[in-house]
């Protein structure tokens, strides 16, 4: 079984005129961050690989994430690939994964993230909010071959 968890960015700030790749959280963003990741502690595997965006919004959320799971932040592994919006350009990097690994945290962007989630999960989620946490389990031993899994947990800001 493979075990994938996708995590949008949290909420990122327009005050600075910055191109896109270089805006950082708000102050909400980074609340909302911590807020998720305190909630989401216990509901990751510490054994998971990370990977994230080198976007400053996905890196920076990534880092407070691990930070309130009290992982150490030299897990990160930044993947150029997943700055981006589209969620088959998503899919092959998840496919690409090495099947040594059971357990992906990705944190990346919409509107691949919500793209993919209804595509691969079972569940129909309107929009992956910023902050907003999904984990889909397949039933397969290799990510090359992942088809529709099984959406087991759905966690946005805003219920917590």
């Amino acid at each position: 079984m493979k075990a994938l968890t996708l995590i949008r960015h949290s909420k990122s700030s327009w005050d600075d005129p910055v191109t896109d790749s270089k805006r950082d959280l708000s102050p909400k963003g980074k609340l909302k961050a911590r807020k998720v990741a305190l909630f989401t502690k216990n509901r990751v595997n510490p054994e998971a690989i990370v990977w994230s965006s080198y976007a400053k919004r996905a890196h920076k959320t990534a880092i407070l994430f691990l930070e309130n799971w009290g992982w150490s932040v030299s897990k990160i592994e930044i993947v150029n690939d997943l700055y981006t919006f589209d969620s088959n350009q998503l899919e092959q990097i998840v496919k690409s994964c090495q099947n040594d690994c059971n357990n992906l945290i990705l944190f990346g962007h919409n509107n691949a993230i919500t793209d993919f989630v209804n595509k691969f999960g079972d569940v129909f989620i309107d929009n992956v909010p910023t902050a907003g946490f999904v984990t889909i389990n397949f039933d397969t031993d290799s990510w090359s071959k992942i088809n529709k899994g099984k959406t087991i947990e759905i966690i946005v800001p805003r219920d917590i």
